[in-house]
């Protein structure tokens, strides 16, 4: 009888810990779920990450990404550094779907949903939202990560550039 009045009492203490939740003055934020292509982004990529990405044209740039998890766990915030240019990428569940913005260089914010997930990568393609043309605007079509172990990731996008495609990629390693 004891061992089952233990068992219900760490259950109990188990679930009270699991729905707890936070809160902002007196104001009780609530438990939000999360799809399954945020989750793989918070439980792989979140940290710093420094390497090389190899433009289409063959020229080799310093690359370095920096996932971070805000908004009360809600969002996870990318923000990117290439050849010295800094933007950023905010990944955020709407209607259990994974929405992605990037506010990119090139003086547009594509949006992407998930096109494809397993369990060492997911890819995005661009959301036509926006309204973004490859005969009037230059931006990201496409952008895929690929978990090479728990400290390596490759990185493959495609950009519109003056109606062309240019396919990028980067080898980037975990630096905490």
């Amino acid at each position: 009888m004891n061992k089952l009045i233990l068992l219900s009492t760490l259950t109990f203490s188990l679930f009270t810990l699991a729905v707890e939740t936070t809160k902002i003055g007196d104001v009780d934020l609530g438990v939000s779920e999360h799809s399954e292509a945020f989750l793989f982004i918070k439980n792989n990529m979140l940290g710093k990450w420094k390497g090389k990405l190899t433009q289409d044209s063959g020229n080799v740039i310093n690359a370095s990404y920096h996932f971070k998890l805000v908004s009360n766990g809600n969002t996870i915030r990318e923000e990117l550094i290439e050849d010295g240019v800094e933007m950023f990428t905010t990944y955020s569940d709407k209607d259990g779907e994974l929405v992605i913005k990037h506010y990119c260089a090139l003086g547009t914010e594509p949006m992407f949903k998930v096109a494809r997930l397993s369990n060492n990568s997911i890819a995005f393609k661009s959301d036509p939202q926006p309204g973004y043309h490859k005969d009037h605007h230059n931006f990201v079509r496409s952008i895929a990560w690929e978990m090479v172990g728990s400290n390596k990731m490759i990185m493959k996008n495609s950009i519109f550039i003056d109606g062309k495609i240019e396919n990028n990629k980067a080898s980037i390693k975990r630096t905490y």
